[in-house]
This record gives structure tokens, sequence and C-alpha cells, in this order.
């Protein structure tokens, strides 16, 4: 075989070989400010190479009666920049990214469903071992007949890396 077969067939093998991936996942309670402050609830789980990643967000904001603002549902798909490593302990991150929502209020009786994004970032923040807490702000931008849009949420949970 030629040197040049023999470095291409090593340069194919090395590429198809699969690189380390990193995973995590994440239950959080938080904050929707828009237009009251109401409790959010949910999770994540995201995949990750290095510095880029998705990740897959499920979460539920409770409505307002009282004020009239509504429940928000979303189910998001984010693309994922983050540092490869800790940094003293922190690992920053940046999130881009769309999916569905689900907005309802009873009165006055509105339900909208439709497309959303959101931009955001954070921080997790090693505690112990593959646990972290993680950090998160998020704008969410509703398309349709949202009552509110953009729509800002804060939230704190817990990760796990594996």
């Amino acid at each position: 075989m030629s040197r040049t077969r023999v470095l291409l067939l090593g340069l194919a093998l090395l590429a198809a070989t699969p690189s380390k991936a990193f995973a995590d996942a994440t239950v959080f309670l938080g904050t929707t400010t828009t237009p009251e402050n109401r409790l959010a609830k949910g999770f994540a789980v995201g995949l990750s190479l290095l510095v880029i990643g998705f990740e897959f967000e499920y979460s539920g904001t409770s409505a307002e009666t009282k004020s009239g603002a509504p429940s928000l549902k979303t189910a998001l798909g984010s693309l994922l920049l983050q540092t490869p490593v800790e940094i003293f302990g922190l690992q920053p991150y940046f999130v881009i990214g769309g999916g569905g929502y689900r907005e309802h209020v009873d009165a006055p009786n509105h339900q909208e469903t439709n497309f959303a994004t959101n931009v955001g970032g954070g921080v997790k923040i090693g505690l112990m071992g593959p646990v972290r807490l993680r950090l998160d702000y998020r704008v969410f931008k509703l398309s349709g007949d949202a009552l509110d849009s953009p729509v800002q949420r804060l939230y704190a949970g817990l990760n796990l890396k594996f």
C-alpha cells in the first residue's frame, strides 16, 4: 500500500472513532417574571461534545388568576455553547433554540399554542462529584397571539453530569 492510502485510511479511522461525549440532566425551580412572578419548574437533558452541545428542556409556569397572568408550558431544543471544562468550579454556557409553547388563562378565556424561541445563559457550579448547581436565565420570544412576549425566566436547579 502506498503511504497516501495508509495515511487516508488512518485519518478515516480517526474520524470514525467517536469522541468522548458528556451528558447531564437538570431538575429546576424558578420564576417566570413576565407579566408577574410565577412558579416555574421543569427539567432539561443535554449532550455535549467539548464546546458544542444540544439540550432538550420542558418547563411549566403556573398561572396567577388574580392578575390574569397565564400558565405557560414550553418544550424546546437548544444549541448549547459552553467551556469544555470547569474553571475554578464554574462552567459558563450560552443557549439558543426553539420549540413549542402553550399559554393558557381562564379569564379571559385564552389559549395559544405556537412556536417559541429562546436565548440565554448561565453557569454550572460544581458541588461534589458529579452533582452541580445550575443557575440559568432565559428570554423567550412567543410567536402568534401570546398575551406577553418576550417572557423572562430565572431558575436554580440540581444538575447531574454523567
